[in-house]
């Protein structure tokens, strides 16, 4: 599924999959709902309204059931983990 991503209340990408009738959105927390039997009219409406936020809670969040998730974060995150450790995790020499 390709994710949009938007800035609009506490959402920051949505997708959709026109097979499925699935809606993903994800928010600034970092979680991320998955929700089916979605319309794509739905879907429409959502990704163009001016006001995503409002739409979602008006009109989604409201009249599907969803199933709440972490968003994985994309790349090796070990790396980073790695990178940025505290002098103190080091052993002393």
């Amino acid at each position: 599924m390709e994710m949009k991503k938007i800035n609009a209340g506490k959402l920051r990408a949505i997708g959709y999959d026109a097979r499925e009738r699935a809606l993903r959105v994800e928010f600034e927390d970092g979680t991320a709902i998955d929700y089916s039997g979605v319309g794509s009219e739905v879907w429409r409406r959502l990704s163009t309204s001016g006001s995503a936020w409002s739409y979602y809670r008006d009109n989604i969040e409201e009249e599907f059931s969803g199933v709440r998730s972490r968003v994985k974060p994309k790349g090796n995150t070990q790396q980073l983990e790695d990178l940025f450790k505290a002098q103190g995790d080091e052993p002393s020499t």
